[in-house]
């Protein structure tokens, strides 16, 4: 079975809808023909993708904090999903340095929550809980590639949350979800992703964006740090695919890495120079490394050998042409195009 038979007709709950990748993901789900369901905080940048794409009026969007338990209920049974897919999050390393205490609470407890909401109320066939590639303990062993069943201990209250969020489902799959009936419950972690529609701060892409669109040099603060960088659509479609897998077959309930090919994972620095080649008309960057800066891995990787194998997925846009795609998305929003059908092409082409 393909993904658009699978979805097209399914009631899918996704926190976290109207974040960067959420709202990616609403993108993809709305072209496979499935009813979506959202909760979310509002956007947390200006712009916003979300409200670029005027997604409020495609899906049904509830606007609510994840640490809300009674209003996240509400919202879910009022959905009656069929599948789950948890993107909810305080997602950026330098803001957990910055609020450890929301950061903590938004990702340990919104993750309890949702899976409350799961045990509480029957029903959904499959849950896919979304972390990330920095939950493992990061001695920043140059060419090491983290695999699945290696210790998870995040060292940044961000990176540390999300590995508190994958225990958390670990204990609730073997405590209340064990029964051959139960809901198949997946834990993904993935790597950095790029693409248009992100506005965060502190994220590479925006910052060359927003320094670019301004004139100015982009600072780059770790051009040498490496990172499994891949377009936001890689991730998605393999999400999509494991909560398709697992709700037909329980034995594909897993914990799995979804990381670019080895060649793709490229310094800062290389991204910065591929971002400048594909803009052209005068972009530059300049180095700007902080000593005092908080701490961040300076080498990730990712080994997704599990996932290939498993589901014969193998990544389908290399660095550079995530990276030529996701210039061109910035490009036609600054030259004013409709932005929902320029992104739903995107999709198709990525698809395809």
């Amino acid at each position: 079975m393909n993904l658009r038979d699978f979805y097209n007709g399914k009631r899918v709950f996704v926190t976290g809808h109207t974040g960067f990748k959420g709202s990616w993901l609403c993108v993809m789900l709305a072209e496979l023909g499935a009813e979506v369901y959202g909760y979310s905080l509002e956007p947390g940048t200006e712009p916003a993708l979300f409200n670029i794409l005027e997604l409020k009026d495609k899906v049904h969007s509830t606007i609510g904090d994840i640490r809300d338990y009674n209003a996240l209920e509400k919202a879910y049974v009022e959905a009656d999903p069929e599948v789950v897919l948890h993107l909810a999050a305080q997602p950026i390393v330098r803001d957990s340095y910055k609020d450890p205490r929301y950061t903590y609470e938004t990702n340990v407890m919104g993750t309890v929550n949702i899976l409350e909401c799961l045990r509480n109320h029957p029903g959904a066939k499959s849950f896919l809980n979304v972390t990330t590639d920095k939950v493992y303990e990061n001695n920043d062993l140059t060419d090491h590639a983290f695999k699945e069943d290696e210790k998870l201990d995040g060292y940044d209250p961000y990176s540390n949350s999300k590995s508190c969020s994958e225990l958390v489902t670990h204990s609730y799959k073997k405590s209340f979800f064990s029964e051959e009936s139960a809901t198949a419950i997946s834990t993904a972690r993935a790597g950095n992703v790029i693409g248009g529609g992100d506005f965060a701060n502190d994220r590479i892409i925006p910052d060359c964006v927003r320094a670019t669109i301004a004139g100015k040099s982009i600072g780059v603060r770790n051009p040498y740090s490496t990172r499994p960088y891949q377009h936001v659509l890689e991730p998605l479609s393999v999400y999509l695919t494991i909560a398709m897998m697992q709700a037909q077959d329980k034995k594909y309930a897993d914990y799995y890495n979804i990381g670019p090919r080895d060649e793709d994972c490229i310094t800062t620095g290389e991204l910065a120079d591929a971002f400048v080649k594909y803009w052209g008309d005068g972009a530059k960057w300049v180095n700007e490394a902080d000593e005092n800066a908080p701490h961040e891995a300076s080498f990730l990787k990712l080994d997704s050998s599990k996932a290939r194998d498993t589901f014969g997925w193998k990544p389908v846009w290399h660095a550079d042409t995530a990276i030529g795609e996701t210039v061109k998305w910035y490009k036609a929003w600054n030259d004013g195009e409709d932005m929902f059908e320029y992104t739903r092409q995107q999709v198709l082409k990525f698809m395809k």
